[in-house]
């Protein structure tokens, strides 16, 4: 594991492998251990770079504004690489989208996973589900906040993969808040969803069929409004396929990246 220093936040990250760079972004119910069947999978024939986003995992969550999409890019800075397929899970998935968007000539392909869009009209169910959560985090019932989180996202899941997903956010929760708190990440304007057209390199939609309905409407605006985007919907899976369902995600992600890569 490496360490750098970014937008004033400590970024843990790793990189594995040789050839053509991927990165590797997390969802917000995970950190960088959520790639742990995938970058053994990429890493004989790609540079595979993983980490935690601020706030996740082993990096740190400094006040101030949160900025995970020019912590991305400042990554790729730090490491030298000028160039990546970029494949990002839900919130992985909008820092992904968003530096695609706002840098093109760092992305090669894109790989959307259960990825929200920022200015969605999220369903009473979503806005329940997070009403629910923030509620048990005022209280300081983190253990409550956890459990509600991995049935509403993965519930499906086998045990096993529920359980780790419950010990990455119990990392996440254990990270000190600083004061004054940190501020959401600025919205991106005009927002990614007006501008889904833009995107000119190759783009692979997965989204698995047990996921909230809400992620499986977005991903059918994503692939119906990137250009040329190819969308695959995974069976008996919910919002973490690397996880659920490992060596089909990864025969996906690999036969995507071979073809599509440049």
């Amino acid at each position: 594991m490496s360490v750098a220093e970014l937008n004033g936040a400590r970024i843990a990250y790793e990189v594995t492998g040789s050839g053509p760079a991927v990165v590797l972004v997390h969802a917000g119910i995970a950190d960088r251990r959520m790639w742990r069947d995938t970058v053994p999978a990429l890493a004989g024939v790609f540079t595979v770079l993983t980490y935690d986003q601020r706030g996740f995992g082993e990096s740190t969550l400094p006040s101030g504004p949160v900025a995970y999409t020019d912590d991305l890019r400042a990554l790729l800075d730090h490491v030298g690489i000028e160039r990546a397929a970029l494949v990002g899970v839900s919130m992985g998935g909008r820092s992904a989208l968003e530096l695609t968007l706002l840098r093109p000539e760092r992305v090669t392909s894109l790989v959307l996973v259960g990825a929200p869009l920022s200015d969605w009209d999220w369903s009473a169910e979503m806005q329940r589900a997070d009403e629910e959560e923030t509620a048990a985090i005022d209280a300081g019932d983190f253990e409550r906040a956890i459990r509600g989180n991995v049935e509403f996202w993965i519930g499906s899941a086998s045990e096993e993969v529920r359980e780790l997903s419950a010990a990455m956010q119990r990392t996440a929760f254990e990270i000190p808040v600083p004061v004054p708190e940190p501020s959401p990440p600025p919205p991106l304007v005009p927002p990614a969803s007006q501008r889904l057209g833009e995107i000119a390199v190759p783009t692979l939609v997965v989204v698995g069929n047990n996921d909230v309905v809400d992620i499986q409407k977005v991903a059918d605006v994503l692939a119906k409004e990137i250009p040329g985007a190819r969308k695959v919907t995974m069976p008996d899976t919910a919002h973490l396929p690397p996880l659920e369902r490992p060596e089909e995600f990864n025969r996906i992600l690999l036969d995507f990246l071979h073809t599509d890569s440049r």
